[in-house]
């Protein structure tokens, strides 16, 4: 497809809860479904809606399902697989119908990719529609530029970035260049290697609950690594990364700037940055 550029349309999602306008096309795109995240649907709505914006001009027909739930993952990691079980069935209910399932995040991503199926091991009906939807599920940027060959964008960032990889992209799905190819192609920005992006940032979910201290200490040396960039801002493709970090630097009194990479793929950055009350560089 190469690069993608334009106006996206009309987006009707509500408050990410309803349906997407499906692009209005003599030839419509695949049929994606976009699983939003808890988190995105929590605490920031304007990268689900980003996601809508890249998936569009990608020359995606998009829609949000309104019977999605959580993907299960944290019932799944407490060792609670009734509970994990039972939102995968809803999962795989709400999906059915679409070509493909993307989500802004690795991690969501990844459990619905590579756990579902183990989950209805007992259950071979089930397990074929979690294979199934499996082959069909994605994250965002490895979807735009693996399956749809986006290789650049159309959007504009003026200043110095860096890029933390998760570990459920990185490790579950190799997503690793695929975000900094299209952020290399954004006009204005500029990307610095942040030192040990690969190494994880401490929240992991649960792990955070479970071991505080172990967490703080990783988070303190993620943050610090972020601060010796020199970077203004921020960028990762899990909401929960971003969240702690940002959490971290705003202790650490650190002033940069925290953003899911979709924003600033996506040319929608004139919110807030994460923790923030206005836009970066406002008075």
């Amino acid at each position: 497809m190469g690069a993608i550029g334009g106006h996206a349309a009309p987006i009707l999602l509500g408050a990410i809860g309803g349906h997407a306008a499906p692009i209005l096309d003599t030839q419509p795109g695949p049929r994606v479904g976009l699983f939003v995240t808890c988190l995105v649907d929590l605490f920031r709505p304007s990268v689900g809606f980003a996601a809508v914006t890249l998936l569009e001009r990608a020359g995606c027909a998009v829609a949000v399902p309104k019977g999605q739930t959580c993907c299960g993952q944290p019932a799944y990691n407490s060792g609670d697989r009734k509970s994990a079980v039972a939102v995968a069935r809803g999962v795989l209910s709400a999906f059915r119908d679409f070509d493909y399932v993307v989500a802004p995040s690795g991690s969501c991503a990844g459990m619905i990719k590579l756990h579902y199926p183990a989950l209805f091991a007992g259950d071979p009906e089930r397990r074929a529609a979690a294979e199934d939807l499996s082959r069909r599920t994605y994250e965002l940027v490895s979807f735009l530029t693996d399956v749809r060959g986006v290789t650049s964008v159309d959007a504009s960032f003026e200043g110095e970035v860096t890029y933390h990889d998760s570990c459920s992209a990185l490790r579950e799905l190799d997503v690793m260049e695929q975000p900094r190819r299209l952020l290399d192609s954004v006009a204005g920005l500029r990307r610095t290697e942040l030192p040990n992006a690969d190494v994880c940032c401490g929240f992991g979910g649960t792990f955070c609950v479970k071991y505080p201290e172990i967490s703080t200490d990783m988070v303190r040396k993620k943050a610090r690594a972020v601060a010796s960039t020199g970077a203004g801002t921020l960028l990762s493709g899990d909401l929960g990364c971003l969240l702690n970090i940002a959490g971290r630097l705003e202790r650490e009194g650190l002033s940069v700037s925290v953003r899911h990479v979709a924003e600033v793929l996506a040319g929608t950055c004139g919110n807030p940055a994460i923790g923030e009350t206005k836009p970066s560089g406002s008075a």
